[in-house]
């Protein structure tokens, strides 16, 4: 049964720090690089550790899961656009918005995997930006001669390609983030971008990127949902699950993460996913794997092995044991810069996080003893 992070972890306060005295000139760049190596380093060890058989670097080197691409060199290039989300403490996101085009990716995922490989064995995760979340930044109407659907294109061709350099760079699985995907099934004016008709769109752009893939890589591509993780904050969990899992078994990924624990009916959520694998496996040959999540990255509370355990085995009443798997319900921090206000401080958080990591690795294996008969 296998069990994987999504994708961002706490950043220690000492990287924190570093990054922070970097935009305001206090210390160079070579020290900022130093103190992302050791927070690199540091994160693989501490993955090793908890006995996770794919590990990651936590986004250590990232700002943020969803403008990583625009790197520095976007500075005259950007500006602040509409609000992407409002989460429920009350605290907002914005989208940068392209002041002019053409629209490239600057900066890549695949520089973060090239980086970490050489630090470790075991084989590497690496998350990527989602092209729908990319594509908030042009509206409609594109910007004069560069037209929306030429910016469509080249966030396709850049999310391709950095899918498949990361896998040239060593990366075993990789992961596309769609925290948009349930909040576009809210119609809130004050993210004026969501409604349901926005769905639509993003999964055919994650499609045609997943269409630019060789059959190999697109089988090791996942897709991960979630109702949003920031300040110990969602976006959407008020939003049905049931609306949106039927629309996202239509993304043709290899397999899919799905937040669960933190729901109030976790096995509801299992119960919806099975509905859909066995109405796909009716007309496809081969379902999808899903990962649920299974620890709440949003609480500090530890979830035991005992518990993981159990949520598998009653999931495994739903979905094949086959064809089932688990996460984490999202990134643990996916923000640089991400109070953790029930977690009390960026490194205890971050304790918090590979204890977590490790319960759910513990908690699978005593699944899969179980549900197998061992």
């Amino acid at each position: 049964m296998p069990t994987e992070a999504v994708g961002s972890l706490p950043r220690p306060a000492s990287l924190q720090r570093a990054v922070l005295d970097a935009e305001t000139g206090l210390v160079d760049a070579e020290t900022l690089r130093d103190a992302q190596d050791r927070a690199v380093r540091d994160t693989l060890a501490r993955f090793a550790e908890t006995g996770s058989p794919l590990v990651s670097d936590g986004e250590q080197r990232r700002q943020s899961f969803s403008s990583y691409p625009l790197g520095t060199s976007f500075a005259g290039d950007v500006r602040e656009g509409p609000v992407f989300a409002v989460f429920a403490d009350g605290h907002h996101r914005v989208i940068p918005s392209l002041a002019r085009g053409p629209f490239r990716f600057r900066s890549w995922a695949a520089d973060d995997v090239a980086a970490a490989r050489p630090l470790t064995r075991l084989p590497l995760k690496q998350a990527v930006v989602s092209p729908s979340m990319l594509s908030l930044m042009v509206p409609a109407e594109g910007l004069g001669d560069y037209s929306r659907d030429a910016f469509l294109d080249d966030v396709v061709a850049g999310c391709g390609e950095d899918i498949r350099r990361s896998f040239a760079a060593g990366a075993s699985r990789v992961s596309i983030d769609f925290t948009e995907g349930r909040l576009a099934l809210r119609r809130d004016l004050r993210a004026p971008w969501a409604g349901p008709e926005a769905l639509s769109g993003f999964i055919d752009l994650i499609n045609r990127v997943l269409a630019e893939l060789a059959p190999e890589h697109r089988s090791a591509v996942g897709v991960h949902t979630c109702p949003g993780n920031d300040h110990d904050s969602a976006h959407s969990a008020d939003v049905d699950y049931a609306a949106l899992i039927p629309e996202l078994f239509q993304i043709e990924a290899g397999y899919f993460l799905v937040q669960a624990a933190s729901e109030k009916e976790p096995d509801r959520v299992a119960r919806l996913v099975g509905r859909q694998l066995r109405q796909r496996a009716r007309t496809s040959a081969a379902p999808p794997r899903v990962l649920l999540g299974v620890t709440d990255p949003t609480s500090p509370k530890l979830e035991t092995a005992a518990e993981v355990r159990d949520q598998l085995v009653r999931a495994a009443r739903f979905i094949p044991v086959e064809l089932l798997g688990s996460t984490d319900d999202c990134g643990f921090s996916p923000y640089l810069i991400d109070e953790k206000p029930k977690h009390g401080s960026p490194d205890f958080a971050r304790d918090v996080a590979f204890a977590k990591i490790a319960a759910r690795v513990r908690g699978t294996r005593l699944a899969q003893q179980e549900l197998s008969g061992a």
